[in-house]
Order: structure tokens, then sequence, then C-alpha cells
């Protein structure tokens, strides 16, 4: 039987929660159900916090194959993870490269996959990385310092029309272009290069703070963050990459965080569960219906109280499972 979003979870163990709190990091456990020997992979490694969970779960002979754009969580990462040496095998790469670099360590299929899409509070309270306005530091916003232009960059380059489509687009700004327009004003007069300019400029556009819930600036950030890494580009076509490399019965979650994401991740799940309705002699499915993976979470599971109270920023995570199906067609070199 499968499990529903209201199974009873048992609490991890008390050493797998490292201080920067892994988000729904037992509700992933359980579902996922991880096994002694497994292989697995953590595609966005981050701080290590669910990594390691999935390490004491798998246990020395299994091994977890952990991927992250950011070198420098990963080298933080790496380093708390030392005593899982030799079954820890960390990358420096996007998750959406995941199918190249498993074929390049013979890894053809996993029993179970984890994609956290959010980004750690080790990134968002670094002043030099500008994910935050909280304080005043360059507005980079890069998950890979390596490459790519920086918020910065982007803010310089596109036109008024460009930025206000971003800001509807990824973040559904009502003050779009009110915002755009300021903000080409201001960079006539000089670059928009901080984090704290850019929040002071879009403050003024939008009106100021009076009756907001949040900062008049957080959409801005979060749609040029978006904008920067490309967060939805191609995040369909891995959620369904990585539901094809699970084993027959081996499992994926995927932890999105605003409502852009999780559609996304919804809608690809969604059409790798419709069912097959060719007529059962046929030798391979014609139908375009994949039927390749059930639900494990019949709806997204969120947080509970005591969870957000302790950690504010899980508030919007939502987490989905799934479970590999058996492939419902023989190969035709194998009928006979």
């Amino acid at each position: 039987m499968l499990a529903e979003a209201s199974t009873v979870i048992p609490d991890p163990p008390r050493e797998s929660i490292p201080l920067h709190r892994p988000v729904l990091l037992r509700e992933t456990l359980a579902l996922l159900a991880p096994e002694r020997g497994a292989t697995g992979v953590d595609c966005t490694v981050g701080m290590g916090g669910h990594s390691r969970a999935l390490l004491e779960s798998v246990g020395p002979s299994g091994r977890v194959v952990g991927l992250e754009r950011d070198a420098e969580s990963l080298k933080r990462a790496t380093k708390e993870l030392e005593e899982f040496r030799g079954c820890f095998l960390p990358v420096h790469a996007d998750y959406r490269d995941l199918r190249s670099v498993l074929a390049a360590r013979d890894i053809l299929s996993v029993d179970f996959l984890l994609a956290d899409l959010g980004f750690s509070s080790f990134q968002m309270d670094s002043p030099g990385r500008g994910f935050s306005f909280a304080s005043d530091g360059p507005l980079d916003m890069r998950m890979d310092r390596s490459s790519g232009p920086t918020a910065a960059d982007l803010l310089s380059e596109m036109d008024e029309e460009e930025i206000a489509r971003t800001l509807r687009e990824y973040a559904e700004e009502r003050a779009a272009g009110r915002i755009a327009r300021a903000l080409v004003l201001e960079r006539r007069r000089q670059p928009i290069r901080t984090t704290l300019h850019l929040a002071r400029i879009v403050e003024r556009a939008a009106g100021g703070r009076r009756g907001r819930r949040i900062h008049p600036a957080t959409r801005t950030f979060q749609a040029l963050r978006i904008a920067v890494n490309r967060e939805l580009e191609g995040l369909g076509d891995f959620v369904k990459e990585g539901c094809r490399l699970l084993i027959p019965a081996g499992r994926a979650a995927f932890i999105s965080f605003h409502s852009l994401e999780d559609r996304l991740v919804k809608q690809a799940l969604v059409s790798l569960t419709e069912r097959c309705l060719c007529p059962p002699g046929m030798p391979r499915c014609v139908c375009g219906r994949p039927g390749i993976v059930d639900r494990v979470t019949r709806k997204a599971v969120r947080p509970g109280e005591e969870e957000i109270l302790s950690n504010p920023r899980s508030r919007s995570a939502r987490l989905r499972v799934v479970r590999r199906l058996p492939d419902p067609r023989p190969h035709p070199e194998r009928c006979g």
C-alpha cells in the first residue's frame, strides 16, 4: 500500500539533524524509505543536511551521489560529510545534468532521488551572495559563481519591458511596470550594483511598506534570482528524467518553495502518472501515455507548526513523492 501524506512519520535519528535545519527532513526520509545498501542521488546537496540523513539510512554498503551548483556549499558539505568518505560522491554540477553525471560513474539507475529546490540559510544570509537585502552586498545572486551573468548584469542589460515581464512572470509582481520604469531611470544616473540600492529603488516605486505583509522588494529579488539561475528552465524535463532513472519501486522526492516551481513539478509528475490505454496484447505502448509512476503523496506535504516555528523559512515548502512502476509493456525483443 502506498504511503499517504497523513502517514505517521517517526522522528529521524537525532544526529541526522544538522544546525542548518534541512526542510521536511523526517517526512522526506519516511516517504523515500531508503534501504541499507541502496544507491541514491541528492540532486541539490546544499549544506548536506538531507544527504547526511540519506547516508545514515543506506549505511556503509550504500552510496549517495550529491550534485550541487554552488561550489562553496558543496565544499562545506563535503567537509561536514567527511565520515562518509567512499559512500558520498560529491559532484559540482547542475541537477539538469543528472543523467550524464550518473553515466560518467557507470550508474544507469538509482533506488531513490531527492531534489530540494530551495536555497540554504548559508546562501541567503551571506551578504556577498546578494540573495537578500537584510544587509548590503554585491548584487550577484548566482548559485554558481564561476559562470554566467549576475543580477546586476541583467539589470544593466534588460530593457524596461524585459524587466517588467520578468517581475510579472517570475514573481507575479503587480507593480512590475512602475518598478521597471524606476530601475531604468536610476541606472541612467548610476549603475545598480548593491542589494540595498536595489531594495530602496523598489520600495519607493512600489509605494512603501505600509500595509504590506512582506517587504516590497521581496518579489523583485525572487524574480531576479530565478532569472539569474534559470531556475524554471528545464525543471519539468529534469523531473521526468529523474523518475525515468529510478529502478522499479524506486522513489523520487521533490521539494519546492514557490508556486511557479511547484506547478512545474506537479505538471511533470501528473504527465508521468497517466495510464497506458493500449490493448493488453500490444508489444509496446503506442498511445503516448507512459504511466511510469504512482503518487506516494496524493497532495503536497507541508511543514507542521513546530517546524515552521523553529524554521520560518520552511513555511512555503511543498514535498511531492512518487514511486516508479514496473515497465507495463515488455520490449519487442522479449516477446515470444
